[in-house]
This record gives C-alpha cells, structure tokens and sequence, in this order.
C-alpha cells in the first residue's frame, strides 16, 4: 500500500513546514551540503522551537562545517607556497 504524502494527513501547517525543512536538511547532509542543511535545521526550530533533534543535527552540522574550514585552512598555504615556487623558478 502506498504511504500517505504529508499533505494528505491533515497535520497542520506548521507540522508539515517543519517535516519539509528536516527533510531537506536530511538529504543535504547526505550530500555533504552542511551548510544548506545547517539552514534547513533552523529553519525545522522556527517551525518547532526545542526539538532536540533539529537541535542535535544542527550542531552536528556546525562541527563538520568547522572540521571542512580546518582542511582548506591547511590545503591553502600548500597550494599558495607551491604555485610562488613554481613562479619563482620557472
């Protein structure tokens, strides 16, 4: 039998706007888009203030946001020192 869409279960408005945005920031985090799905889960807090999971995911988001900056912070200096030397003797 196929399940019902959420727009058929007679939740009110702001059940369904919150399920949309947790969605979405789901499947944000399943590609890797933590910044988008960090919005999304803010966006889920608007719609359900104190959810613990909109919460816990947010802040999940904000750790994998902090751990992506510290690689490139290492990754650009390499990349810029390696580009000056390639400047520099060729």
């Amino acid at each position: 039998m196929a399940t019902k869409s959420i727009y058929d279960q007679g939740l009110p408005h702001d059940e369904i706007m919150y399920l949309e945005h947790f969605q979405r920031g789901n499947d944000f985090c399943k590609i890797e888009l933590f910044r988008s799905a960090r919005g999304e889960f803010k966006a889920a807090l608007h719609y359900k203030p104190g959810d613990e999971a909109s919460k816990k995911l947010e802040a999940d988001c904000n750790n994998q946001i902090r751990q992506d900056a510290k690689k490139v912070y290492v990754i650009v200096p390499i990349v810029l020192a390696i580009i000056a030397a390639v400047i520099i003797f060729v």
